[in-house]
């Protein structure tokens, strides 16, 4: 197998539709094997260590999502930064961008690091670890911790070798560590009988890897976006400052779309539990579960089209931009009507998955899944035109909308929703949340 960097893209010339194939069927096929692993694992812990073990992997989840989120602002920003040099023919300032993106996004991850490593109790209350998990918690905290490192170099990567056109590359850099990641798991928890500690250290292995082919690649295969020295004088700090800070503004909003999962899930679980009791709680975690992977599927729309909008958008190809965003929220809304009605048409068997028949829970998320699907055409608008804001230098419209989505407008409507039309409010508070978001959104894409 060749991890050549040889896709040949040209973000400026080729038929919208092809080149958003090139970019999306790799992105979407990494993702994919992100998600399988997450229930690979998931199984694992549950089976090889019991209930206790996967509630400790969950309490970690936070920490996960706050790492992602980071290089999702650092990816997402340093690619849009460097797509526009790179379509106005400045391929030495987009190296140097994305070299300060590596570079400071390492240093924000090693300080993460340092303070996991040294206030791990403080941690623990954080994430509401209870005393009788505190010690089976510490067993697979501690040694999940480098993932933090080796995952805040994958994400970065991945987006700008996307933008240097290997998308096939990053493809393999989530494939590869994905499976590396499934085989250590059962090693380590099974043969071995490590437990967390295993299932930590899979995770490391694995991310390890990622990050190694993302700086092999960098380093030395890529064809525009290669690393290069710089200068450690004042002035070159305060410029490699200023500039991180730029991409950071402009990826912030994906810093926030990756909390706003957390926020949903926090809230839901809360209103779920105050007005259904734990059987509420429970219907409501198969939401928990299927979104991520619905998500995903909106997410890798969103980032195959951000190098494509951002380079015609830096080359001032305003029809191509205008395309490529019609074009990705067409895709997207599409893919939202067909997960709506297979959720409509299957709920049932979808739920039986998760939830054995017969029981509250079941009848409870049987009613509500379908409601809750509704929402699915309007996520994938949203997460297009979000994606849309970002790529052309919108960074306070996105981050607004994005905020608004995932938590002003969805903490109201859990709040508000139910006090009006009873528990189908629980249910359609996050679909209305999308909705007003996406009346919103139209607004100012007339205006632009």
């Amino acid at each position: 197998m060749s991890f050549d960097n040889r896709d040949r893209i040209d973000f400026a010339n080729t038929d919208i539709p092809k080149l958003f194939a090139n970019i999306f069927i790799p992105t979407l096929l990494g993702m994919v094997f992100n998600v399988v692993f997450t229930l690979t694992d998931g199984i694992f812990v549950g089976h090889g260590v019991g209930a206790e073990g996967l509630a400790c992997v969950n309490l970690a989840c936070p920490i996960m999502l706050v790492i992602t989120g980071i290089g999702m602002m650092f990816g997402v920003g340093g690619s849009v930064v460097c797509a526009i040099h790179l379509s106005q023919n400045r391929e030495k300032v987009a190296r140097i961008n994305a070299t300060q993106a590596f570079s400071v996004s390492s240093v924000v991850a090693i300080i993460f690091c340092i303070i996991f490593y040294a206030f791990p109790n403080a941690i623990f209350s954080m994430l509401g670890v209870s005393e009788n998990l505190v010690n089976l918690e510490r067993n697979y905290y501690l040694w999940f911790i480098p993932t933090c490192l080796f995952l805040m170099f994958q994400i970065v990567g991945e987006f700008l070798i996307r933008l240097d056109g290997s998308p096939k590359f990053a493809m393999y850099a989530n494939i590869i560590p994905a499976v590396v990641n499934i085989i250590f798991d059962y090693i380590f928890i099974f043969p071995c009988g490590m437990g967390l500690k295993g299932a930590a250290l899979a995770t490391d292995i694995g991310t390890g890897i990622g990050m190694a082919m993302t700086l092999y690649y960098m380093a030395f295969r890529a064809e525009k976006l290669r690393f290069c020295r710089l200068k450690n004088t004042i002035t070159s700090i305060r410029l490699s400052l200023r500039n991180v800070g730029y991409m950071s503004k402009l990826g912030f909003s994906a810093f926030v779309g990756e909390m706003a999962i957390s926020v949903m899930i926090l809230t839901g679980n809360n209103m779920f539990g105050r007005i259904l009791g734990d059987d509420g709680v429970a219907a409501f975690s198969v939401v928990c579960y299927l979104f991520p992977v619905v998500y995903m599927i909106y997410s890798a729309v969103a980032q195959s089209a951000q190098p494509i909008i951002s380079y015609n958008y830096g080359a001032k190809l305003d029809k191509r931009v205008r395309k490529s965003f019609l074009y990705s929220t067409f895709l997207g809304v599409s893919f939202g009507l067909l997960i709506t009605l297979v959720f409509c048409l299957f709920s049932n068997a979808i739920i039986s998955i998760f939830l054995d028949s017969g029981t509250d829970s079941f009848v409870f998320a049987s009613k509500g899944l379908p409601l809750y699907s509704l929402g699915f055409v309007f996520v994938a608008f949203n997460i297009s035109a979000i994606g849309y804001f970002q790529s052309t230098e919108k960074s306070y419209l996105s981050t607004i909308l994005m905020s608004l989505r995932g938590i002003v407008f969805l903490v109201a409507a859990f709040v508000f929703l139910p006090k009006f039309i009873g528990t189908i409010g629980l249910w359609l508070a996050v679909p209305m949340a999308e909705f007003l978001t996406f009346v919103v959104e139209l607004y100012f894409l007339k205006k632009d």
